[in-house]
């Protein structure tokens, strides 16, 4: 243990990669990274902070924004509460905190949407306070260099890495390290196909020494997926409008804008979808209107198989559904052209780049 910091660290300023977060210690930037990198690629999360400061340079702005503003920019990214969360706390910091960010770990973690791992890297990286990070790529590393097989989905084991983890920050230099181990999970001892040959540890790397690479760390249990069945229903009127709605209730994809939705059991085939629409309520402007009272002209497929769309507890089997109507009187239409205005589902945005209504 007495050399691991060291170790790391000397890796990591040889290795490290540059990312744009790493050039300030501006709490609000940094919040901001951590925030989209959670359950997010470096990769995929760096174009968004792009996108983020540009649109809100600062927290005062971003708080000021209109909440379907906040979600149209996180579009894509998933886990949409991240996006709410960021907002609230936005206004949380700006309206209530005077502008200024919270300087220490106990006040951080009290911000929405801020846990443990995030509240840790903000104090350590702009406040020099020591606080080890632990999130996946620590877990990986310290079970993989010192041969720990807990689990690390177990409150135990939560305990038992956040205690090492403690132990072994550099005190003079808290920030790098956190950072250091970070970027060590990521790129070198990676969930597959780790640099061993090439890693500063793997002399007295545990599971290297004895062919645990593939087990470690290891996880109590596995988390059980729900599949559910969409079908959405595009209705295309004949003056080029179609019905878009708010997903108002709690659940996936809050806040979000989506076509009517009908959830089956399992896969519908056109003719059951024709029974099951029947009698099918479309949330209206002052009330529902009935799908049975719309002037339908036509009904058909909007592809041939169902979108499969993967999401942490879920498995969704999305189907879209073209409905021509003479008009949708009572219900809350939009033109074609201004749907890429709304914050929409991932599933939906792909379906659409490619849908050219006026073929249907």
């Amino acid at each position: 243990m007495l050399n691991f910091s060291k170790k790391l660290i000397d890796w990591y300023l040889q290795n490290k990669r540059t990312l744009p977060w790493r050039s300030t210690s501006d709490p609000y930037y940094i919040w901001l990274s951590e925030i989209i990198l959670q359950q997010t690629r470096v990769e995929q999360g760096t174009p968004y902070y792009f996108n983020f400061i540009k649109a809100f340079p600062d927290i005062k702005s971003l708080a000021d924004a209109d909440e379907d503003v906040v979600l149209k920019l996180w579009q894509g990214l998933g886990y949409y509460s991240r996006a709410r969360n960021l907002h609230a706390t936005a206004k949380k910091v700006a309206y209530d905190l005077d502008g200024i960010f919270p300087t220490t770990y106990s006040e951080i973690i009290k911000l929405k949407g801020v846990g443990d791992y995030t509240a840790s890297a903000i104090a350590s990286i702009c406040f020099n306070e020591v606080r080890a990070v632990v999130d996946g790529n620590v877990y990986r590393a310290l079970s993989r260099v010192f041969g720990i097989e807990t689990p690390i989905d177990s409150t135990s084991g939560k305990k038992e890495f956040k205690d090492l983890a403690q132990k072994l920050i550099d005190i003079k230099d808290p920030a790098t390290f956190n950072q250091a181990i970070m970027e060590f999970g990521a790129t070198q001892c990676k969930p597959k196909n780790p640099y061993c040959l090439h890693c500063p540890f793997n002399t007295e790397c545990v599971a290297f020494q004895q062919g645990k690479i593939e087990r470690l760390p290891y996880k109590e249990g596995k988390i059980k997926v729900r599949d559910r069945f969409f079908n959405y229903l595009i209705l295309i009127t004949r003056d080029g409008k179609t019905v878009l709605g708010k997903r108002e209730e709690k659940g996936i994809w809050q806040g979000l804008f989506d076509f009517p939705l009908l959830e089956s059991e399992t896969n519908l085939d056109l003719n059951t979808f024709r029974e099951c629409v029947k009698g099918f309520s479309i949330k209206g402007i002052d009330e529902p209107i009935l799908f049975d009272n719309l002037e339908v002209e036509s009904i058909k497929p909007g592809q041939t198989e169902p979108i499969v769309h993967k999401l942490s507890h879920q498995k969704l089997h999305v189907k879209f559904w073209v409905a021509k109507v003479v008009e949708a009187k009572g219900l809350q239409t939009i033109p074609f052209t201004s749907f890429s205005e709304f914050a929409v589902p991932r599933v939906i945005d792909r379906f659409m780049e490619t849908f050219d209504f006026e073929e249907h």
